[in-house]
C-alpha cells in the first residue's frame, strides 16, 4: 500500500462525501479507492470509514486519521514545491474557495496569477462562507476570498488582505435596449426595490443576509419571486425576463455585454461590504501561496479588482 496515494483518497472522500465522486476525483475507479481505504484500515487497526449503502462519515478514530492525512499531504505539497520551485519561479498546485458573488473577481486573480507564474496550478472553487472558513481552519484550503464581516462569528484565526469593497444594484430589463453596453439608471431605494419581483439567492447564503439586512434597516419588507444558490440563476432570470434581482459589482460586471439590461445603484441605505483574501494564520506559506499573497497586495491588481467591483461607472 502506498500510504501517502491512500491518505490523498481519504481526503478526498471528506471533500466529496461520496464514493464515486472521490474516485472521480482521483482519477481512479470506485473499487479501487475502497480497497485502499481498507487497506489503510488494516495498516492502523480500526474502522476509519463508516459504511452504508453510501458514505455515513468517520469514526473517532478515522476522524484522527483524517486530520492527520490532511497535515501529512499538506506539509509533503510545501517540501514538493521547496524543492521544485526557484526564486523566481514557483511551482505547484494552489487551492483557491471564493464565495459565489466574488467569483469573478477571484477568476480574474487565478489568470492573473498563472499567466505571471506558467509553474502554479490554481484550482478555483465556489464555497459557501461556512465551507471557506471550515477549508481554511481544515489547511484543506490555500486561500480564500470572502465577507471580513463574519471574522466576529467565526474561531478561526485568519489573516486578511483587502481586496475591494462591494457595491449593490438593482438589475432588470431595461425599456429600451441599448447597443452600447448595460445601461446605469439614477439610484433606488431598496424600499422601491422591495416592490418589484426579485430573484435573490436563498435564505442560507450570507449574501441573501446582507441584502435582507438592507431592507430591513429600510424598513420594507420583501417577497422574492425566485429563490435560488446559484447566482448564475440570478442573472440568467433577469435576462429571460419578467424579474429583477439585487447584484453585487462584481456579478454585474459578467453583463457588462448585455444593452437589454439596466442597472441602478442602491441607495438609502448605502451598502459597502469590505471583501477580502483570508489565510490561516498560523499556516506556513507554501511557495504557490506566497505568490499569490505578493500579488494580491500589489496595487496594480487591486485598482484591478476595485475596476471590477462597486461603482462600475467610474
Amino acid at each position: 500500500m502506498n500510504l501517502f496515494v491512500a491518505l490523498r483518497y481519504l481526503v478526498a472522500l471528506d471533500d466529496h462525501k461520496h464514493f464515486g465522486r472521490a474516485a472521480l476525483a482521483c482519477h481512479v475507479t470506485q473499487p479501487a479507492l475502497s480497497n485502499a481505504l481498507r487497506a489503510l484500515e488494516e495498516h492502523y487497526g480500526c474502522a476509519i470509514v463508516k459504511r452504508g449503502r453510501s458514505f455515513e462519515g468517520f469514526s473517532a478514530e478515522g476522524e484522527r486519521v483524517l486530520h492527520s492525512a490532511r497535515r501529512m499531504l499538506r506539509e509533503q505539497e510545501l517540501l514538493d514545491q521547496d524543492l521544485k520551485s526557484r526564486a523566481d519561479a514557483p511551482q505547484g498546485h494552489l487551492l483557491v474557495g471564493a464565495v459565489p458573488t466574488a467569483m469573478p473577481i477571484a477568476a480574474r486573480f487565478v489568470a492573473l496569477l498563472q499567466r505571471r507564474h506558467p509553474g502554479l496550478l490554481p484550482t478555483l472553487r465556489s464555497m459557501s462562507s461556512i465551507e471557506l472558513e471550515t477549508g481554511l481552519d481544515q489547511l484543506a484550503l490555500d486561500l480564500g476570498l470572502g465577507y471580513t464581516e463574519r471574522m466576529a462569528e467565526t474561531r478561526v484565526p485568519l489573516r486578511l488582505l483587502p481586496q475591494y469593497t462591494e457595491a449593490y444594484f438593482l438589475v432588470r430589463r431595461a425599456e429600451l435596449p441599448s447597443t452600447g453596453g448595460l445601461q446605469m439608471g439614477p439610484p433606488l431605494p431598496w424600499a422601491e426595490a422591495a416592490r418589484l419581483p426579485l430573484c435573490l439567492l436563498s435564505p442560507e447564503m450570507h449574501n441573501r443576509r446582507i441584502i435582507d439586512r438592507a431592507f430591513a434597516e429600510a424598513q420594507a419588507e420583501v417577497r422574492p419571486a425566485i429563490e435560488s444558490n446559484s447566482t448564475v440563476t440570478l442573472v440568467t432570470a433577469v435576462l429571460a425576463g419578467g424579474v429583477c434581482s439585487v447584484l453585487p459589482g462584481a456579478l454585474l460586471g459578467t453583463v457588462l455585454e448585455h444593452g437589454g439590461l439596466e442597472a441602478r445603484p442602491l441607495s438609502h441605505p448605502e451598502v459597502r461590504i469590505p471583501i477580502a483574501f483570508m489565510l490561516h494564520s498560523a499556516s506556513r506559506p507554501s511557495r504557490a501561496l506566497e505568490a499569490a499573497l505578493q500579488l494580491a497586495q500589489e496595487p496594480e491588481w487591486l485598482a484591478q479588482a476595485a475596476r471590477h467591483a462597486g461603482e462600475l461607472r467610474d
